[in-house]
């Protein structure tokens, strides 16, 4: 029997902290009391300890070496490894078929559709752990913005500079985050855009 790893606000236990972690069961409590949160679902503590259970002692073993402060190769390479090992992993059973339903039905209740360029469904997608640690999670927020549902959000928003910022931002978290991509290189891009932006308006509208 597959596990079950998702759980909407409405349907998780918000006193099982353990299995939902700290932001999941607060989400499935103000839903449950009638506050306005917008729809969401958890996906579980157990999915993540399922996924690294098969090389957890390697993954154990080099945290325990970055704790110790080493040498930045060190480091560099250490953090290359842990990457490596994760990248050699499978997602548990069930998991993905599970977030696909729960998506579907966050479709429904927004009455947006993920993927469409009309009406494009965005979600946030935040990290969460059963203990407390302040400035150690990470989040990606707009995910489902691309080059046709950005044209979407412009024409919805009624503004492109919001959607096409939002989109520049998602990608900019993605790639850090996700795909492990150094943020200074969209620091370098985005700065080199906005001086020839800079010049372009100065040159046309001069004090």
């Amino acid at each position: 029997m597959v596990k079950k790893y998702v759980y909407s606000f409405e349907e998780g236990d918000w006193k099982n902290k353990k299995l939902l972690g700290g932001k999941g069961s607060s989400l499935a409590q103000m839903t449950q009391l009638g506050l306005p949160v917008p729809p969401g679902f958890t996906i579980t503590t157990e999915a993540c300890r399922d996924f690294y259970a098969p090389r957890r002692e390697e993954m154990e073993k080099l945290v325990k070496e970055l704790e110790r402060n080493p040498p930045p190769s060190v480091r560099d390479e250490i953090i290359k490894r842990i990457w490596e090992i994760i990248d050699s992993l499978d997602l548990p059973e069930g998991l993905m078929e599970q977030v696909k339903e729960y998506m579907k039905k966050l479709e429904e209740k927004t009455g947006k559709e993920f993927g469409s360029a009309e009406n494009p469904l965005l979600v946030s997608v935040r990290s969460g752990a059963a203990v407390s640690m302040p400035g150690m999670m990470d989040t990606v927020l707009n995910l489902g913005l691309n080059d046709e549902t950005v044209r979407g959000l412009a024409k919805l928003s009624n503004n492109e500079w919001f959607a096409y910022d939002a989109y520049r931002r998602f990608l900019q978290m993605f790639g850090r985050i996700v795909l492990g991509i150094d943020e200074k290189l969209f620091d370098e891009v985005f700065e080199k855009y906005d001086k020839e932006f800079r010049k372009e308006v100065e040159s046309k509208y001069p004090e």
